[in-house]
């Protein structure tokens, strides 16, 4: 369990997990899939629909209990009522609008009557330094892609998703507050959206590139802002 944020830890702290079929969506480092298997839930789909996160999630976890899928969460390749124990992990924050309620009916589909979702994410940025440089990068992202990177979204709308799609809420618990954001991580966002600036024509590029260097150098070695919340809610027998 030393591996295993304490985030994980602390959200599926009282859910159960033994020998319950469970699926992780949005397997990025496969970090829900290793809190679930050390609650000793099995199976463990491991749902990403990134080659590069389903790779290194097959590594980790070789013939352990483990399936690791790499598909589109709007069509999970799983019969109705095959798993009691879902996890959306740091998911939502990066799925746009558009897709949000679609991943919801889908995960309803996947999970049997009396199953439990368990949902973390982080919520709106405050304004500020580290809020300019997320929107330095979903100016980026729509400029090339046509939607956002980022979708921070409060606690009540992903609530009211999920009970549109018929759960019942159990329980919204604080996680973070504030949320460490270190040097490592605002430098892998800054460069995921100086990255995507590359594809865009000078001087555009150019003048994107640098401002979103002076945000990150502005912000310094580290954030404390925002805060991260966690769900959980039901499904109906």
């Amino acid at each position: 369990m030393d591996d295993i944020p304490d985030t994980l830890t602390d959200s599926l702290a009282g859910v159960p997990t033994v020998g319950r079929a469970a699926l992780e969506a949005g397997a990025g480092a496969g970090g829900a899939t290793a809190a679930l298997r050390a609650g000793v839930a099995s199976p463990v789909y491991a749902v990403t629909n990134e080659r590069e996160h389903a790779t290194e999630v097959r590594e980790q976890f070789p013939g352990d209990g483990v399936v690791t899928l790499q598909a589109d969460l709007r069509a999970i390749p799983l019969p109705d009522d095959a798993v009691e124990v879902v996890t959306a992990h740091a998911l939502f924050n990066v799925v746009p609008t558009t897709d949000a309620a679609a991943i919801v009916e889908e995960l309803t589909r996947v999970t049997a009557p009396g199953g439990t979702v368990v949902v973390d994410d982080y919520g709106p940025v405050p304004d500020g330094d580290t809020r300019a440089l997320f929107g330095a990068g979903n100016a980026v992202s729509e400029l090339v892609e046509g939607e956002p990177t980022y979708s921070f979204y409060p606690s009540a709308h992903l609530r009211g998703l999920f009970e549109a799609a018929g759960w019942e809420h159990t329980e919204t618990t604080t996680l973070l507050d504030p949320v460490p954001w270190t040097a490592e991580l605002l430098d892998a966002h800054a460069e995921i959206a100086s990255d995507h600036a590359e594809s865009l024509p000078d001087p555009l590029a150019s003048a994107l590139r640098d401002h979103i260097e002076r945000v990150r150098e502005e912000i310094g070695e580290r954030s404390d802002t925002g805060g991260m919340y966690s769900l959980r809610l039901g499904l109906p027998a």
